[in-house]
C-alpha cells in the first residue's frame, strides 16, 4: 500500500497544543488529508482497523486532532477513504498487468498471477486489505464493508472480459475459479508465509484453469 502514498512537505503555519503537552503545527487541509490517509493506509494494513485508534494516526501522520476531524467526520469516514484508496491501488496493479500484453488475454491473465506472487512474495505483505476489513467487520451492512463487496464484484466483472475475451467455454465460470486462487494466494502469504510453496504455484494453477477451460484457444 505504501507505492500510494505521495511525498508531501508539511507547511509552517500556526501551532495548536496536543493533549501531551507538545505543539504541533497546524496544517492545511489537503496536506492533512493526504497525510491522515498515508498513516491510516500505513497503521490500517499493518495493524489492523479495530486495533488502530484515531489517536494513533493522528500521532503517525503528525497532525493536529482537528485536523483529522475537520477531513473526516468519524473513523468509519477514514475507513472507507482508505479502503476507496485501496480499490484505486489495486486496479492500479490489474491494469498496468493486463497493460503489457494488449490484446491478448490470456498472457494477460498469466501475467496479473506473475505480478500477484512477487507482491505476495514481498516481506511486509499482509494479504488484501478488503479481506482483511471483511474479516474485522462481520456485518454485511457495515459501510466498510459495502465497499469491500464493490471491489471484489468489479474483480469479477475484470476477470470475466479477460476469460469472454479469452474465449472460455463458460467464461462466468472460469471467472470465478481465477477470483478463488487469488484469494488464496491472499490467505497463503499469511498462513504459509511470503514465497511458499503455495503461492510460487499459482501462476501454473492459473495457466492450467485457463488452458482447460479455453480448450484449443489457449494460445490466443
Amino acid at each position: 500500500m505504501k507505492d500510494t502514498h505521495a511525498e508531501v512537505s508539511r507547511p509552517r503555519a500556526s501551532v495548536a497544543k496536543t493533549a501531551a503537552g507538545r505543539t504541533r503545527p497546524h496544517t492545511d487541509g489537503a496536506t492533512a488529508q493526504q497525510l491522515l490517509l498515508r498513516a491510516a493506509s500505513e497503521l490500517f494494513y499493518q495493524e489492523g482497523v479495530r486495533a488502530v485508534g484515531v489517536d494513533a494516526v493522528v500521532e503517525r501522520a503528525g497532525v493536529n486532532k482537528m485536523s483529522l476531524y475537520r477531513q473526516f467526520a468519524s473513523k468509519d469516514e477514514l475507513v472507507a477513504a482508505y479502503l476507496e484508496q485501496a480499490d484505486e491501488c489495486f486496479f492500479g496493479h490489474f491494469d498496468k498487468s493486463i497493460g503489457m500484453h494488449p490484446g491478448q488475454p490470456v498472457r494477460q491473465i498469466a501475467q496479473y498471477f506473475e505480478d500477484l506472487t512477487w507482491r505476495a512474495s514481498r516481506e511486509g505483505y499482509r494479504g488484501c486489505p478488503f479481506v482483511n476489513v471483511a474479516a474485522e467487520f462481520a456485518d454485511p451492512s457495515h459501510p466498510a464493508r459495502e465497499i469491500v463487496a464493490r471491489n471484489k464484484a468489479r474483480l469479477i466483472e475484470r476477470l470475466t472480459e479477460l476469460t469472454t475475451a479469452a474465449g472460455a467455454d463458460d467464461p462466468a465460470e472460469l471467472a470465478d475459479a481465477l477470483a478463488l486462487l487469488i484469494e488464496g494466494v491472499y490467505t497463503a502469504s499469511q498462513t504459509f508465509g511470503p514465497g511458499c510453496g503455495p503461492i510460487a504455484v499459482a501462476p501454473r494453477v492459473a495457466a492450467q484453469l485457463v488452458a482447460a477451460a479455453c480448450a484449443g484457444r489457449a494460445g490466443a
